[in-house]
Parts: C-alpha cells; sequence; structure tokens
C-alpha cells in the first residue's frame, strides 16, 4: 500500500491557493456568502427540505442496488455541481476524494462525463489515496477551506473507521466553513453517522431524444434520514445539464429506455487535475 503522508501533504498545499484571503473578507463583508440551502431546482423537493440541500453539512449519498453505483455517482456529482455557485468569481473549486478501492471496484474518474452533465472539469480537483484513513484525513482538511464549494468523499463498502466519530468531525468542520459534505457510499450500508441528510439512489429509464438517443439522466431519489425533519419520501427527477437543476421526469408511455445512470465511472479522460500527478517534494 502506498504512503499517504506525501498525497496528503500536497493536497493541503493545493488547498492553501484556495484559502480566502481575510482582508478581503473582511472589505467585502457578506458580498460573498453563499445561499444557507442549495436549491435543486424542483419546487416540490426544495419545499419539502425547506429550501434545498443545507450547506455547510454532511449528506449521505448511497447506491439503491448494486448496480446503481454509476448513478449515485452521477447524483454526487451534480449535488456538488450546484453547491459550487456560480458568482461573480466563477464557480468555486469541486474537491473529489477517493479510495484506491472505490476507483478499483468503481473505475477511474470520467473528466468527459463530468463535463456532460455540465460541470467544468478545470473546477475539479481529483485526489486518490491510498486507504479510508487517508481518504478520512484528506477530507477533514479539505473542509476547513472555505474557498471550496463542496467535497465529494467517495468509500467503499463499510470500513470500520468511518464510525459516528468520524462523521462528527466531518460535520463540524463543514458548519465551521460552510462548505457542503458529500459522502459516496458504492457499496455501502447506511450506518449511524451526524449526516444532515441520507439519499439512496437508482437509475431510472430516461425520456430518448430524436433518433431514439439516450436522454437526461433520470434517477429514483428516496430520502432515507433526515436529521431536521421528516424523511421517506421518493421522487423521479432528470438533471439539466445546460441548466443545472432537477425537474420531474415524466417517460413517454411505452418509450422507457433503462439506463445505468450518469456515465461518471467508466475510464478516465478530460482534464480533471488528479494530485497523484504533481510533483512531491522530498
Amino acid at each position: 500500500m502506498r504512503e499517504s503522508a506525501p498525497i496528503l501533504s500536497a493536497l493541503r498545499a493545493r488547498l492553501a491557493k484556495h484559502a480566502p484571503d481575510p482582508a478581503h473578507r473582511r472589505v467585502r463583508g457578506h458580498a460573498d456568502e453563499m445561499p444557507n440551502a442549495i436549491a435543486l431546482g424542483h419546487a416540490p423537493l426544495d419545499d419539502y427540505l425547506d429550501g434545498g440541500l443545507r450547506r455547510g453539512q454532511l449528506h449521505e449519498i448511497f447506491a439503491g442496488e448494486g448496480e446503481d453505483g454509476g448513478a449515485a455517482a452521477g447524483f454526487a456529482a451534480m449535488l456538488g455541481i450546484l453547491a459550487q455557485g456560480t458568482g461573480k468569481g466563477g464557480a468555486r473549486p469541486l474537491l473529489w476524494l477517493r479510495s484506491e478501492e472505490a476507483q478499483r471496484r468503481g473505475g477511474r474518474f470520467h473528466g468527459a462525463g463530468f463535463a456532460g452533465l455540465g460541470g467544468d472539469p478545470a473546477a475539479l480537483i481529483l485526489v486518490t489515496v491510498p486507504d479510508t484513513l487517508a481518504l478520512l484525513r484528506g477530507a477533514a482538511d479539505a473542509l476547513r477551506c472555505a474557498g471550496l464549494g463542496a467535497v465529494v468523499v467517495e468509500c467503499w463498502g463499510n470500513p470500520h473507521l468511518l464510525d459516528l466519530m468520524a462523521s462528527r468531525r466531518l460535520t463540524l468542520a463543514a458548519e465551521h466553513s460552510r462548505v457542503t459534505a458529500l459522502m459516496l457510499r458504492p457499496g455501502g450500508t447506511p450506518a449511524p453517522s451526524t449526516a444532515d441528510t441520507r439519499w439512496s439512489v437508482c437509475a431510472a429509464p430516461s425520456r430518448p431524444l430524436e433518433a431514439n438517443a439516450p436522454g437526461a439522466p433520470a434517477f429514483d431519489l428516496t430520502l432515507l434520514r433526515r436529521r431536521a425533519g421528516p424523511a421517506g419520501k421518493s421522487w423521479r427527477l432528470e438533471w439539466n445539464r445546460d441548466r443545472r437543476f432537477f425537474h420531474e421526469a415524466i417517460p413517454e408511455h411505452g418509450r422507457e429506455q433503462a439506463l445505468p445512470g450518469a456515465p461518471l465511472s467508466v475510464p478516465v479522460g478530460g482534464q480533471a487535475e488528479d494530485l497523484r500527478a504533481i510533483p512531491l517534494s522530498a
């Protein structure tokens, strides 16, 4: 197993470049403040969540079935894109942290697929770490960097280190910086945590375009848990990549085409920055 210290050191150096300037923040006051909720665009869902997904919290995403890992990853990417915002300074960086096991089991990150969802690969930082301990340490460091828009933490299965205490640390870091944490759990099962919301994601049929081409990514979403309100409700939604929001998915009768989910966990491509390629000082 590879040594994680150089990777975490490179990550901290990269995060330092995105740390907000205290003097700048004092001058601008609240001008750069992000809204407290991330609106998802689908009015019934946003209303159910009291305005949207709460910013600066930990949110868990599980695959509904074994083959829904791509759909879950796509949903995490879409939430990350929404969390980045579109202020005057452009979208804030999205950091995606993965364990080597998540990459080995789920496939290498597909940069072109991320761009196809409406994401900007230039605003994406992709980091692969050797194990769960390095993943949690890197996530805690990243969530303290207020210059990020969101942090996706992709962890495979149910490692014993990912316990209630670990989720509490991530929640406290997210609340302090107001950076949203998205815990992607392919192959995992829910366990006690401090997550604000917990989602189950399944791929749903998409509406074909002209010439029977595949349509927009569609999902069956179930809110399994919500710390501040009711849960247990489900929605079928589509993702609009051009306008960057979710809307009701209404398949055309007799023309449903089942898709395996968003194309995000297939062989690597695009321009996503991977810290494994950054030269490390001795």
